[in-house]
């Protein structure tokens, strides 16, 4: 239905807008234009504007790439799912009539609300060879330790589960408001049905939770894929590109070897990658979402 306002009244309203677009297109799209712009351009820090695909060909040709590209997606696979799987079980705990739950979900929490920084510097602690909290505890049972930072096969999973202790208790806190606000009257029939925990969780808990799901799952996904913060404290992408996530590459590109053309190529690629997570999450998931 097409909306007959005076013309005054457009004007004003796109008055109010302007503020809210200006930023938007000056900090969004504008870079955005410039960034895909740029990637086609000479590499290094010549100011050539001269179209080019060489970036493009190199990218093809850049074993580090694929190997950065590798560690993203594991890293994401395995901290997405485990987080929120993760998230939703202490949810449901601290959601129940238990002793203490007040303090257990301050305990939950209280990981989300400290700065990247000191999470990377608490996990170096743990992590370190000779004087770490968890080569300390093997060493009770006999056990020499591991190079957890050092050794290429263990330092990206290293990475990963300091990810999930610190994401886990922060997604909670939205599946717990999510559990709080499901009327207990769905319960009631339930249980007056004879439904067993499993069934109620299955049919009742969890397709109710789908919004909030949804919701988790795509900063999830955003947060997998904008990690550099613990990267600076733990690895600086070590051993060997071990541990060498995109965004990290991509600063590497821009702010150590100014190389501002690659680092363009390589944000196109991060974007595409975001792009079709969220068309799969809004196209594929949001029609499994049931809104109340």
């Amino acid at each position: 239905m097409k909306l007959n306002m005076p013309r005054h009244q457009q004007i004003y309203a796109w008055l109010l807008l302007f503020p809210a677009l200006a930023l938007l297109a000056a900090f969004t799209h504008i870079p955005m234009i410039k960034t895909l712009w740029r990637s086609f351009t000479s590499s290094g820090m010549q100011n050539n504007t001269g179209f080019t695909l060489d970036n493009y060909r190199y990218l093809l040709e850049d074993d580090v790439f694929w190997q950065v590209l590798s560690n993203s997606l594991w890293y994401a696979a395995v901290t997405v799912p485990v987080s929120m799987i993760l998230a939703l079980a202490m949810a449901l705990w601290v959601n129940g009539k238990i002793r203490g739950r007040s303090a257990l979900r301050l305990a939950y929490f209280t990981p989300t609300i400290l700065p990247m920084i000191t999470v990377a510097n608490i996990w170096l602690f743990f992590y370190t060879p000779e004087i770490g909290l968890f080569n300390n505890i093997l060493g009770w049972f006999g056990h020499s330790g591991y190079n957890w930072l050092g050794d290429p096969d263990l330092s990206l999973f290293s990475l990963m589960l300091m990810t999930i202790w610190k994401e886990a208790g922060f997604f909670m806190i939205f599946y717990l408001a999510a559990l709080q606000g499901i009327s207990r009257d769905f319960y009631q029939a339930a249980a007056i049905e004879g439904s067993s925990r499993w069934t109620t969780l299955r049919r009742i808990t969890l397709p109710l939770l789908m919004p909030t799901t949804l919701f988790v799952l795509i900063n999830a996904f955003l947060n997998a894929f904008k990690l550099v913060d613990h990267l600076f404290i733990l690895t600086k992408g070590g051993p060997n590109n071990a541990t060498n996530l995109l965004l990290y590459y991509i600063y590497e590109n821009a702010f150590s070897f100014f190389d501002a053309a690659y680092a363009s190529v390589l944000t196109v690629v991060l974007l595409s990658i975001l792009v079709v997570l969220a068309v799969f999450q809004f196209g594929v998931i949001e029609r499994r979402v049931h809104y109340r």
